[in-house]
């Protein structure tokens, strides 16, 4: 991927007309849009970059290949912020992600076997 940058904690695109800054801590969750993803901060805030999801998950896991991962790939179209997981409801197939600070509540619509894969790694269940 050329006209990328990363530090220890944000990932930079480039392109001919914009920066995009993407600090990761900030980040709730990457969503797949064909050769696009988009990247949802957890204030509400969106931004578009012109790389595959696979991209990104691949920037992430070299990122953090010798620390605990802060993110988790669910499902074809999501990478999801671990810290921002708040709920995980199966009958309504909705994730939901939340600082628990603010006022701003994520959801996501994922498939019922993702969210169960999900939630069968913090619980026996």
């Amino acid at each position: 991927m050329k006209n990328f940058r990363a530090t220890d904690t944000t990932l930079y695109f480039n392109t001919r007309d914009e920066m995009i800054k993407v600090k990761l801590d900030k980040v709730a969750y990457f969503e797949a849009d064909s050769n696009y993803c988009h990247v949802v901060f957890i204030n509400g805030a969106k931004a578009t970059v012109l790389t595959s999801l696979i991209n990104i998950e691949t920037l992430l896991s070299e990122k953090f290949r010798l620390d605990l991962p802060l993110f988790i790939r669910i499902g074809k179209r999501y990478i999801v912020n671990k810290n921002y997981i708040f709920q995980i409801n199966i009958p309504r197939q909705k994730l939901i992600l939340s600082d628990c600070s603010s006022p701003t509540i994520l959801e996501i619509s994922i498939s019922k076997e993702a969210l169960r894969n999900l939630k069968l790694l913090y619980t026996n269940d």
